[in-house]
């Protein structure tokens, strides 16, 4: 995989561990080939992530993780698997880019009694299934990237992040 990290919180210790574990589960999951994949990471603070939440989705406010496709891939109806990425030119899958908060995911993983590295494994998780498509806006397709979710981080040995 290709992978493009940019660190500009030096809090984040081990992310492009981290990213190469969530982000080859998911491709594992759906059945790419990851040595043909390019994805961007970007490790950030909760000003710069409520920077591009603003720019890009017009919420001024700190997130844990965004992501930004290289291509629409979402299905036409809800709740059906999106389009499968496909190469481009050079013969790379291009994926797109995840930006990740260190404040909001350390918070969040304290509040739900997680582990860092698992909370930030799902988010990364969660990140990359947006990248191929996944959505959870329409309720049928939140059921199934949780579903998807579920299974990825169970095959890593991390627990159900929904489960109460």
């Amino acid at each position: 995989m290709n992978l493009e990290l940019t660190v500009e919180d030096d809090r984040w210790q081990g992310l492009e561990t981290l990213s190469r574990k969530a982000i080859s589960a998911v491709l594992a999951f759906a059945e790419i080939d990851p040595e043909f994949c390019e994805v961007s990471v970007l490790g950030c603070d909760d000003a710069r992530i409520a920077e591009l939440n603003s720019e890009f989705r017009g919420k001024p406010s700190a997130t844990n993780v965004l992501s930004w496709p290289a291509e629409d891939l979402a299905p036409d109806l809800p709740g059906q698997v999106p389009n499968a990425p496909q190469p481009d030119f050079t013969g790379e899958i291009p994926l797109g880019d995840i930006a990740i908060s260190f404040e909001t995911s350390a918070r969040e993983a304290a509040e739900a009694g997680k582990a860092m590295d698992d909370h930030v494994i799902h988010l990364l998780v969660h990140g990359t299934l947006h990248l191929l498509g996944y959505d959870h806006i329409r309720d049928p397709d939140a059921t199934l990237m949780e579903g998807i979710e579920v299974k990825i981080l169970g095959k890593l040995g991390i627990d159900d992040p929904y489960r109460v």
